[in-house]
Parts: C-alpha cells; sequence; structure tokens
C-alpha cells in the first residue's frame, strides 16, 4: 500500500477524538453475533447458548512489540490473534472483540486505519462471524492496545486445563516454535545495538520469512477449539508463553504429570518447547480419540515428582514471563 502524503496522513493529535473514531469506524464490519454494534454506550451480542466467555489482552509498545518491526495492519491482527485463540482454548466460538486504544498524539491517521483492517481481516479469516463491536480511545505517550474477547460455547460446556486424565493423550493443534525463531530473528538481525530497525525483507534467509511472519501475525487454529470440545477433549489451553510453561500449567491445575516426546515435537524441539507466541492449542483427549487438526506430542500420567518431562528427564525451560524477561525485550 503506497503511503499518503502527510497532509492526508494527518498525525491524530491534529484531529478530534470524533474524527478518529470515525476513520476507524468506517473500516469495521458487523458480525454474525452483531446484534447491536459500535455508536451506542454499549454493543449488544448474541449469546445463543445463554453463556458467554470472556477474556482479556493488553499489548503494550516495549514488552509486546515494537514500531520498528510491527505494522498497524500486524498488530490488528495479532491482536485479535491471541485474543480469539483464548476464546477458541475453552471450546467456544468468538462472537465480538471490544477494543481498547491508547495512542501517541504524533501517530498518524493511516496507522490506526491499517490497525482497524488487520483487525477486521483477522476475524473475517481466523473466527468468520466474530467482529469488533466497540471500544474506547485516549491519548497515551505509549500505544498500547487492549482487546477483549467474548465467545460461545454453543450448548457445550467449557473445557478448561484441569480436566486431564491419567491415560490421555497430549495433543497440540499449530505450530510450535516458529515465532520464537522469528522473534530470534528480529533481535538478532534487526537492531542496531539495543535500538531496533525495520525489517528489511532482502536480509531474510530462506524460511525465515514465514518464522517473521509467525512472530508478528500468527494465525492460530481458532476453529479447532470447537472442534475439539465436541470430540471430548478433557483439558485445553492456548500455548502462549511457551509448551513448557503451560503444559506445566495444565499439569498443575489437573494435578497429573505430563511427559513430552522429544521425536513429536518437530524439526527444532528446542525452541518448540522453549518459544512462545505461536498461540497453537494445547489439549488432551481420552486414549483413541484424536480429532482432526491434532497431532500427538506426548501422555498423561498419574501425578509424579514432576509437572513435565521430555523423554523421561524433568524439563529445566521455565517459558515466558513478563517480569523475570523484561530486560531481554526491554533494549
Amino acid at each position: 500500500m503506497p503511503s499518503r502524503p502527510a497532509a492526508d496522513d494527518p498525525a491524530l493529535g491534529d484531529l478530534s477524538e470524533g474524527a478518529i473514531l470515525k476513520a476507524i469506524l468506517t473500516r469495521t464490519a458487523p458480525g454474525t453475533y452483531t446484534l447491536l454494534g459500535p455508536g451506542d454506550d454499549a454493543a449488544v451480542v448474541a449469546a445463543p447458548s445463554g453463556s458467554v466467555v470472556a477474556t482479556t489482552d493488553t499489548l503494550v509498545h516495549g514488552p509486546d512489540f515494537r514500531l520498528a518491526w510491527s505494522k498497524g495492519y500486524d498488530l490488528g491482527w495479532k491482536a485479535a490473534a491471541v485474543n480469539l485463540a483464548d476464546i477458541a482454548a475453552m471450546g467456544a466460538r468468538p462472537t465480538a472483540l471490544l477494543v481498547a486504544l491508547a495512542v501517541p498524539r504524533d501517530l498518524r491517521l493511516s496507522f490506526v486505519e491499517r490497525l482497524a483492517d488487520g483487525f477486521r481481516e483477522a476475524c473475517a479469516a481466523l473466527a468468520p462471524g466474530c467482529a469488533v463491536v466497540g471500544g474506547d480511545l485516549t491519548v497515551s505517550d505509549v500505544l498500547t492496545i487492549a482487546v477483549t474477547a467474548l465467545g460461545d460455547l454453543e450448548g457445550r460446556a467449557a473445557v478448561t486445563r484441569d480436566g486431564a486424565r491419567p491415560g490421555d493423550v497430549v495433543a497440540v493443534a499449530g505450530e510450535l516454535g516458529h515465532a520464537a525463531r522469528g522473534l530470534a530473528v528480529l533481535f538478532g538481525r534487526f537492531r542496531d545495538g539495543d535500538v531496533p530497525i525495520a525489517i528489511d525483507p532482502s536480509k531474510l534467509a530462506a524460511g525465515e520469512s514465514g518464522a517473521v511472519s509467525a512472530q508478528l501475525r500468527p494465525s492460530p487454529p481458532i476453529g479447532l477449539g470447537p472442534v475439539a470440545a465436541t470430540a471430548g477433549a478433557t483439558a485445553m489451553m492456548d500455548i502462549s508463553d511457551g509448551l513448557a510453561l503451560d503444559a506445566r500449567r495444565m499439569a498443575a491445575a489437573s494435578e497429573v504429570t505430563i511427559a513430552l516426546d522429544r521425536a513429536l515435537l518437530g524439526d527444532d524441539p528446542e525452541r518448540a518447547i522453549a518459544g512462545g507466541e505461536d498461540h497453537a492449542l494445547l489439549a488432551t483427549f481420552p486414549d483413541g480419540v484424536l480429532p482432526p487438526g491434532f497431532r500427538i506430542i506426548g501422555e498423561v500420567r498419574d501425578r509424579g515428582e514432576e509437572d513435565l518431562l521430555c523423554d523421561e528427564r524433568p524439563v529445566d525451560i521455565s517459558g515466558w514471563d513478563p517480569y523475570r524477561d523484561w530486560d531481554s525485550v526491554s533494549g
């Protein structure tokens, strides 16, 4: 998309709140579940099953993304995708997103327009029928994107992380380690000292472009959440902080031990275990039950001394923790 002349692309600080909201809202689309969309004090969203699944997530410039690497469209897509994945991990179908933006005054109008495009097109591609139905806009020195996602269980019980049982298989849907590889490429190649610099596609080796895309614009298997629930998943969660940490969380909640098989984790098992932000779905199923789109990576055992094993050994990888790992991304 060609850049717009400065006169046609004003800074947000030169516009009224109404003008900014109009530019954003003209790029949204109604969803299947939207009974009343943006424009009133609150939206109205259908809940056919009579219950609503809700989640929220916040992306902040610095620890969560860098503007040197992420365009407005990427951020809209990613902010939608990470929340849609949490809804899917409960076995629900996403129905609506509420988006709150805190934006610097010097940000250009075209940036928030493309942000809105990213939200709209991520919903269309990953969760058809889901749409942005409202939100909030304010001013901040730090660009912050806060999203609340809603979902419908369609009459099913929610699939939580505490239902894994000894004898279940452990399975995953989606890629593992690709987003972590993409982040390693960004931090390893597109920095001048501690300052992130714009991505130069010509400097990406074969295979790296897909990994960078997996980090900046993830495509989790949202539709497989309801599929897993219908098939009888006993536990499920979104892998956002790395397989090691999230599998431990599931094991602790279910009071079991999860044993992974390294040979089933792909070509880069270390990155598959340690990396995060692929937003794959981690699920457990009764032995003999495995819906299409899932692949087995281990088994559930009676509770032992460790929450998590890989090839019968304890896993010493902890996963992503923003309070502990802040220094690694704060440059």
